[in-house]
């Protein structure tokens, strides 16, 4: 569950190599930050690259978007939860039984990570969500997945910027809001389709921010964190 200090911010470690998201970490503040470490990272480097992080004061953001049947999924959470990590995830198209299960894992661990639900891919558009057979305005389905994750006993979901208000005014102040899609003001928007400032993001409500390369690809790691936080209003 969140430490006593609580960054807001969540920095990607999108890196083909252990060598470079260990190196990036050593220029950044575990008191300004935690760090995600996504599929590619932990299929090459598994629980040792989380381990050696969480060595250097880190929280982990486990990203592996869990996806299987109920059983397999609880048992993954319960394996992520051993080794420690601050958060991980599920997908919520596994279902009302597969997140129930997931959650019912977690409560019985003595360390609990949060867990949070994946709704829409901020990589999505219209387009990409309707020729999967998802049907309807993303935003609706966004909200429709996030209530199921609510009412699974999951602790929030994964939306886009553009999906923050109608979650948090439908599903209340205590469920947590983690946005991808963002991007400081003037950045690029990359490969993401549905993004916001991390200052009108939080403002909003979300209620935390996962930024990769206008952190982790510029010339100062920590100096672009700090610019970042300092968009966020106090």
């Amino acid at each position: 569950m969140p430490a006593t200090h609580d960054p807001k911010i969540i920095v990607a470690l999108d890196f083909p190599s252990d060598r470079e998201a260990l190196d990036l970490a050593t220029r950044l503040d575990p008191k300004q930050c935690r760090l995600k470490v996504g599929k590619e990272m932990f299929t090459r480097y598994g629980p040792t690259l989380v381990e050696r992080l969480q060595t250097q004061g880190f929280e982990i953001f486990l990203d592996l978007k869990f996806h299987d049947i109920p059983n397999t999924v609880a048992g993954a959470c319960r394996s992520a939860a051993e080794l420690g990590v601050w958060m991980v995830n599920v997908h919520c198209l596994g279902g009302r039984k597969m997140m129930s299960e997931a959650a019912n894992a977690l409560s019985k661990v003595s360390r609990r990570p949060m867990l949070i639900g994946v709704t829409i891919l901020t990589s999505m558009g219209e387009e990409d969500i309707a020729e999967v057979g998802v049907e309807g305005p993303i935003a609706q389905r966004v909200l429709q997945l996030a209530r199921l994750a609510q009412d699974s006993g999951l602790d929030g979901v994964v939306c886009s910027p553009l999906e923050i208000e109608p979650v948090r005014a439908n599903l209340g102040a205590d469920f947590a809001l983690v946005t991808p899609g963002i991007r400081p003001a003037g950045g690029s928007a990359d490969d993401q389709k549905r993004i916001m400032t991390p200052g009108k993001a939080i403002a909003t409500g979300a209620t935390y921010l996962v930024i990769g390369r206008p952190i982790t690809q510029a010339p100062d790691p920590l100096q672009a964190l700090a610019a970042i936080t300092a968009e966020i209003p106090a």
